[in-house]
């Protein structure tokens, strides 16, 4: 195995941390002070990955167990939070941070969603249940589950299975299981208040929770408890914090967007209903210094000869016209849009749980409720008017309200260009002709979603022994609603337009105004793009026409569950009893996701809505039937063979069988050997199935016809003709009616040494190899594969690409590897005693290839915009002190490094920035946390600092040139907050 210097330096780092006892956060299996309370008393329970009870510290597969002790000394708050401090969760587009801005392809519909996506095979392949049964998944993905909906209140502990463990739980649990385990026998009452604020403002998390429970199943024969949770993120702004900047062009890093605060003209062509004459530069040619034609790429009077200069506007900046490849545009601005993004969503979420349990005899009964609502809100950079000929012909008239600007932007843009007499004289004769262009429309304000999710989840049970010695059976009933939608927020107008540019007879008009919406504001002179400043009537105009409030969509998922199982002894081995469960289980999936009538074609235009009435599915259903057995035969005291195997049939994909085989030999008491092999079977989720086709124009710079220009890298701007031209095709992206399923084959084999008491290490090596995958291939990998995908390159008479197809589709396969550690220590120290441990992942490999005949590409620590970066190494370490009276810990976080993006002009060779770094440095942090104990077990008080040297993400190339999303960290790895304060108290009675 050959380490790379970072590898190494990494590596090393953690090894240092090690030596001087360093920090984590989830559990290795083995019992430790943190863990303990899963064991329950070192008795043997059922626990995450097996329907036979075992001890924990004999589990033969890693199983982490994060206990209330864990979560709260690393200041964690929420489900989103301890999936992102799990090494062995992937680095992909699952928390809110990530999906906050435009997002496309299959990240649409992630309005306020956080899902778990542990060893980076994705979040639809990580199952999640709540006391072993599962949830439904998100409304509107219909293929994710949101963990917000979590009752984080109520949680006893939780149960990580790094294992796949489709032949216990359901055929898809590829990349693992994360178990939330509620406590179920409260007495008393309880309440806890947190604060976690940060130092330079914006992003403060708060919550405030109770709990209270009656009766005691043991005397009583009875318990009732309940818990309520209520947790607020405030909003956190990209032009909150420095290091979110996209104007870095030394660096590589430079925006992509011409619309501007300052609007940016073009040579826009006539509209037979606006500009019948055409607009100021149409069809003109105006000679930049370095020869192209600024009237093509644009040209805004800041950046022209004595401009107050781009940067003058708040978020301008030059663009960069040789990274993108755009010569022409060498006197246009570009706009931050990343400042103007949310960098953390404001939401607001409320959950409550309750149980009640009923002791039959030697068997229990219990019923528990668990439910959530959710409100985000999503907020991204303000509208770009991009002039057209067809639907939006905006054109700044001459009139008397506009005349100061219009001759202001005339004049200087003759200016530039006097030097040419011929094409000022052309300019000139087209004096009086409105000016069209590009613009962001500050004034519109950002554009927001706001999104309501409301889950409900009903259960009800019966476990207990049987008439035979040993054997207990356990039956359950669950039903599981998530409910999710949209509305347009902020920031959205009617356009005032139809297709061809025609005034749009349902949209309002303005006061003032003679034409509908937007345009009609623009083309009336009443708004203006020339100037930040805007009169009371353009903002009395923008109110008329808002758009504020539209339903955008909504989705339903709901899951209906029932299973029974029996288990126990069935006859002696040398090792102890050979025990067997069985089990059946069913499943009803529905989902159902609908439109808004504001999008129907008779509805007036909203400006850029994403409306999705394209993927309106009436209620889809999929039952689920399937029987299991699974078996344990303890051949030695050192050596146990568990053998598992499922059998399940899907409606529409017939019938499927998984088997899942593990061992464990402990030939020594402090040495173990551990692993496993099992099979998964995916389906495809009811939209990656059944939702429409969309097609989207691509806005990007970065990709050329990879038939005309072999690598599909530009070389020269859109339009220009050239074989390496910009080209900007249709993207289509919807569901695939012949979806197959995506099929695994996953392998673990491990050690666990225990040299002395409270001493632990181990480490497992793991491997999952998936076939068919389930993916939309990303458009650089249709382009360097375009050879194999010919039939998803569409074509006119010409031979002119105007389509690409990157629907849903079995495109490949996918191999990953990696090593999984975990150390846990302590020894006594005066009156208390030292504990220290950490758990980190290495990835050995990522590998993808997008169809069977192609080779496999290389994903281990490769940007990608959407999917899993795959960090090579990441790794929690924490050393503290503990006695009756105080408790501190101090935790480091540290991930890998990764290759940054490269945009076209630095992929292509063209051009080479000085400060340009290829990989990303990596990202590490340390926090504190010290609590109060004396006052135990009524009364806890613990205080902490996150990011202790208020360390900055580091500087990675994120933005995206299609959807202008992105900036200049990556929200994937880093959390943006800074330093931030927490202080949470508990009081119990």
């Amino acid at each position: 195995m050959t380490f790379s210097r970072t590898s190494r330096l990494a590596l090393a780092s953690g090894v240092a941390f090690f030596a001087l006892s360093t920090a984590a956060l989830a559990q290795d299996s083995t019992p430790t002070a943190d863990n303990q309370a899963a064991t329950d008393g070192g008795r043997e329970i059922l626990v995450t990955g097996s329907r036979i009870k075992i001890d924990p510290a004999k589990s033969a597969a890693p199983l982490e167990v994060i206990t209330p002790e864990v979560i709260e000394r690393n200041g964690i708050s929420s489900p989103e939070q301890l999936n992102m401090y799990l090494t062995s969760s992937g680095s992909g587009a699952d928390n809110l941070a990530s999906n906050a801005d435009v997002t496309s392809g299959a990240q649409r519909g992630t309005n306020g969603l956080s899902a778990a996506n542990l060893r980076g095979q994705g979040s639809a392949a990580t199952l999640v249940l709540l006391n072993g049964r599962r949830v439904a998944a998100h409304g509107l993905t219909g293929g994710a589950v949101d963990v917000n909906q979590i009752p984080f209140a109520a949680i006893e502990r939780v149960e990580v299975l790094k294992d796949g463990a489709s032949a216990i739980y359901g055929t898809d649990a590829v990349g693992g299981v994360i178990n939330y385990i509620t406590r179920k026998d409260y007495k008393g009452v309880g309440m806890t208040a947190t604060t976690d604020v940060t130092e330079h403002g914006g992003g403060n998390i708060y919550s405030l929770s109770g709990i209270a429970g009656y009766g005691d199943l043991g005397t009583q024969g009875f318990n009732v408890m309940g818990a309520v949770s209520y947790r607020w993120n405030e909003i956190l702004r990209g032009s909150q914090r420095d290091f979110v900047n996209g104007n870095q062009p030394n660096r590589g890093l430079s925006v992509d967007t011409r619309g501007t605060p300052i609007a940016t003209v073009f040579n826009i062509g006539a509209n037979t209903f606006q500009t019948p004459g055409g607009t100021l530069l149409t069809g003109l040619t105006l000679t930049a210094p370095n020869g192209a034609n600024a009237a093509s790429g644009g040209i805004n009077t800041l950046d022209l000869p004595g401009g107050a200069g781009c940067e003058s506007m708040d978020g301008g900046m030059a663009y960069d016209e040789q990274l993108w490849n755009t010569p022409s545009a060498q006197y246009a601005c570009s706009w931050d849009t990343g400042r103007a993004a949310v960098i953390q969503q404001p939401i607001q979420t409320l959950t409550y749980y309750g149980r009640a349990t009923k002791s039959l005899g030697a068997s229990e009964a219990y019923l528990e409720l668990a439910g959530s609502k959710a409100d985000s809100a999503k907020s991204f950079s303000n509208a770009q008017l991009s002039a057209n000929t067809t639907n939006l012909p905006w054109a700044y008239p001459l009139n008397s309200l506009t005349s100061a600007t219009y001759n202001q932007v005339f004049n200087q843009i003759r200016a530039a260009f006097a030097g040419n007499p011929a094409q000022v004289a052309a300019l000139d004769a087209r004096y009086g002709k409105p000016i069209s262009g590009r613009w962001r429309c500050v004034p519109c304000g950002p554009r927001e979603y706001d999104t309501d999710t409301k889950t409900l989840r009903i259960a009800g049970g019966v476990d207990g022994p049987l008439p035979w010695s040993g054997w207990d059976y356990r039956a359950g009933l669950s039903w599981a609603r998530s409910e999710s939608s949209s509305l347009l927020g902020g920031g959205y107008y009617y356009r005032g337009t139809l297709a061809n540019g025609a005034p749009d007879p349902l949209a309002p008009i303005a006061p003032g105004a003679t034409q509908p919406g937007l345009l009609g504001l623009i083309n009336a002179g009443i708004l203006n793009p020339f100037s930040i400043a805007q009169s009371d009537a353009a903002i009395a105009g923008l109110n008329a026409i808002s758009a504020e409030g539209t339903t955008l969509y909504g989705g339903t998922y709901k899951t209906l569950q029932a299973d029974a199982s029996i288990s126990g002894p069935l006859f002696r081995l040398p090792g102890g009893d050979a025990q067997v469960a069985l089990g059946v289980d069913y499943r009803r999936e529905t989902y159902a996701f609908n439109g808004s009538a504001a999008a129907a074609a008779t509805a007036p235009v909203i400006f850029l809505a994403a409306f999705d009435n394209v993927n309106a599915l009436m209620p889809k259903n999929r039952n689920v039937k399937a029987a299991y057995g699974e078996l344990s035969l303890p051949l030695l005291d050192s050596l146990t063979v568990t053998g598992a195997l499922r059998i399940d049939d899907y409606t529409g994909f017939g019938s499927t069988t998984n088997p899942r085989v593990t061992a464990r030999f402990e030939p020594i008491n402090w040495l173990a050997f551990r692993g496993s092999y099992s099979t998964a079977f995916r389906v495809p989720s009811f939209n990656q199935i059944f939702n429409g086709v969309t097609l989207s124009p691509y806005a990007g710079s970065d990709i050329a016809d990879p038939v005309k220009c072999p690598g599909g890298v530009p070389t020269s701007s859109f339009g220009s003709g050239l074989p390496c031209a910009q080209v900007r095709p249709d993207i289509a992206t919807g569901g695939n009616l012949a979806l197959g399923p995506e099929t695994a084959k996953m392998y673990s084999v491990g050690a666990v040494l225990s040299p002395a008491p409270r001493w632990t290490f181990s480490a497992d090596y793991w491997s999952i190899a998936a076939e068919n995958t389930i993916v939309t291939p990303t458009l650089r990998q249709l382009i360097d594969n375009a050879a194999l995908f010919q039939d998803r390159f569409a074509r006119d008479g010409s031979g002119t690409l105007v389509t690409i197809d990157d629907r849903w589709a079995n495109a490949g396969s996918r191999r990953t590897r990696g090593i999984e550690f975990a150390l846990r220590g302590g020894f006594p120290m005066g009156a208390g005693s030292i504990n220290l441990g950490a758990d980190a992942t290495y990835l050995l490999e990522k590998r993808e290839k997008v169809v069977p005949t192609a080779p496999y590409t290389d994903q281990l620590g490769v940007f990608t915009y959407a999917g899993d970066l795959g960090l090579r190494w990441k790794h929690n370490a924490w050393i503290g002190y503990s006695d009756d009276t105080w408790s501190a810990t101090l935790t480091q976080i540290f991930r890998g490094t990764y290759a940054n993006q490269k945009l076209p002009g630095v992929a292509n060779g063209t051009v080479t920035r000085p400060d340009f770094n290829a990989k990303v440095s990596p990202y590490s942090i340390f926090n504190l946390s010290v609590s109060y104990l004396a006052l135990r077990p009524n009364f806890k008080i613990t205080a902490g600092v996150k990011n202790i040297l208020d360390t900055d993400p580091p500087f990675a190339i994120t933005y995206d040139g299609n959807t202008g999303a992105g900036s200049s960290w990556e929200p994937r790895v880093a959390d943006p907050r800074g330093r931030a304060f927490t202080l949470q108290v508990e009081v119990k009675y």
